[in-house]
């Protein structure tokens, strides 16, 4: 029988994260250059040292979780024989997909095609052309499909397997039980968790800081507020407000009912972009845009500085890899407790298949509008972009449609609500991991580490804006990159012992419609 975990705080996870992360608050407050400067350096000898890991590994993230959903495992269920999931696979997938990156589809959806369309990836077309716009497509495509969501259901896949099979806590370290054994409720386990909370912590204000630019751009642009820190601050500490309000409410509640209501009004601006725009453009590019993408996977995902842009890839691809790393543990934590009862194979195409298409048709729509612009109509993105920044973008093209007003106001309350879902679920997750993996944390520590995710975004936003945003994912993201590595190693461990061990896993009788045992 599995014991209840208490609620109250593990000291030995608490304590430290917290240390960490308020000792970076008060070095960001007391001497922002210091930090800067530092983070800069440590960042840039990352890069140069260990970029190439971050390239190989999220390949192999891929080809594992793949292999996984096809092999004998698949029909493995992530809990016990005969369990169902708790929640409607509509539900599950619209959890998932606001939660995982929502506000970053926002925030890049324009940004990124028309800045690889300015700027082609490693030089492989000329800058503005037709070329470089295809070029565009593919690599935001290779940037938010496949790959990070494979991360992602890595780190899922091995918390929900332990947690709902093995009945472990739903910690990162509990993952590790079969490499570690008990060890994992000692200092290596704990340390662990430190690591997957200031991960965690980084992702997520990396997260409010670009929904805070990009709802400020929205405000100067309808209103003429201007765009400055002090503004973007006082956007992090309202939401932020309301994030902390919805997590206390807890996953069946707040997070349900802000992801649902999410996804429908952005199918709804995504229909009216794809209704009132070239609408036969966009289904071209998405056919020619995902046959490069397809057709270049395998060249893409091993491409690294060797023989390419090292600026290029640091500044976007290793950025990306980062960042999808330090939200693993959220999202992985996150995934785990809301799929509970499905099967491995179930969990994999789930979590690869259907956001990667949704993202296919959201790149499709919002950039294909922006290169369709750029082309044959108006233009002037690649031009506001280079004078105002990336978080213009988006209100940029809403202003060549009708209704410009009305849809950049529903484009801003979407970032709003994909703000308040993916903080209030990441504040819940480290109010987890430091409570020895009670699934309802106490309210006190879930309110506490909201404060300390938006007081790090309001640091980041200070310390350097979109890069100092950039900075702090990848330095947050590297030693975690290990954990997910290890953790990777450890699941697949565990599946050959759940094998040996019981000799069967849970399938379905094809003659009677019930279950059954398939002996190996």
């Amino acid at each position: 029988m599995k014991e209840t975990p208490g609620r109250g705080l593990d000291a030995g996870v608490f304590w430290p994260a917290i240390a960490i992360a308020l000792g970076f608050v008060l070095w960001g407050v007391a001497a922002p250059d210091s930090l800067a400067g530092i983070a800069g350096a440590v960042l840039a000898w990352i890069i140069r040292v260990f970029g190439w890991s971050f390239v190989i590994s999220t390949a192999f993230f891929l080809a594992f979780a793949v292999f996984l959903a096809f092999s004998r495992f698949g029909r493995i269920r992530l809990g016990h024989d005969g369990e169902r999931p708790e929640f409607s696979t509509r539900s599950w997938i619209c959890m998932m997909f606001s939660v995982g990156m929502g506000i970053g589809l926002m925030f890049w959806g324009v940004a990124e095609p028309v800045s690889h369309f300015g700027t082609p990836p490693h030089g492989l077309a000329q800058p503005q052309t037709r070329e470089a716009a295809l070029v565009a497509m593919q690599y935001a495509y290779f940037h938010w499909a496949l790959h990070p969501w494979a991360i992602y259901a890595m780190a899922g896949l091995a918390m929900a397997y332990f947690s709902y099979r093995r009945d472990l806590p739903t910690l990162v370290s509990s993952a590790f039980h079969p490499l570690l054994g008990d060890r994992i409720h000692g200092p290596i386990g704990r340390t662990i968790d430190v690591l997957a909370i200031i991960a965690t912590l980084f992702g997520t204000a990396t997260s409010l800081g670009l929904g805070a630019q990009q709802i400020n751009s929205g405000m100067n642009y309808l209103w003429g507020t201007g765009e400055s820190a002090g503004i973007a601050l006082s956007i992090i500490a309202v939401l932020s407000v309301l994030f902390i309000l919805s997590a206390v409410s807890g996953v069946g509640k707040g997070i349900q009912f802000l992801s649902n209501m999410n996804m429908l009004i952005a199918l709804l601006l995504l229909l009216f972009l794809a209704a009132l725009g070239p609408t036969v453009f966009m289904l071209d590019t998405l056919i020619e845009a995902m046959g490069y993408y397809f057709g270049d996977l395998v060249s893409m995902s091993f491409r690294t500085s060797a023989f390419s842009d090292s600026k290029w890839l640091a500044s976007w691809t290793i950025f990306y890899w980062a960042w999808w790393i330090s939200w693993a543990p959220f999202v992985g934590v996150f995934i785990a407790r809301i799929s509970r009862g499905r099967t491995i194979r179930e969990f994999v195409v789930g979590v690869l298949v259907i956001p990667s298409a949704v993202t296919f048709v959201w790149f499709t729509v919002m950039g294909g509008s922006a290169l369709h612009s750029e082309l044959m109509g108006p233009g002037g993105l690649v031009e506001a972009i280079a004078d105002k920044g990336a978080p213009v973008s988006l209100f940029a093209l809403l202003e060549q449609y009708p209704l410009a007003s009305l849809t950049s106001v529903v484009a801003m309350f979407l970032v709003a609500i994909f703000f308040v879902s993916g903080a209030d679920a990441a504040s819940v997750v480290m109010g987890m991991l430091s409570s020895r993996g009670t699934p309802q944390p106490r309210a006190g520590i879930v309110v506490l580490w909201g404060v300390l995710a938006a007081a790090a975004a309001s640091v980041l936003l200070v310390m350097g804006g979109l890069d100092g945003l950039q900075t702090a994912s990848i330095i947050a993201a590297a030693p975690f990159l290990l954990v997910m590595v290890g953790l990777c190693g450890s699941l697949w461990k565990g599946l050959l012992d759940d094998i040996e061990v019981h000799g069967h896993f849970e399938e379905i009788d094809p003659h009677t419609g019930g279950l059954k045992d398939r002996l190996h």
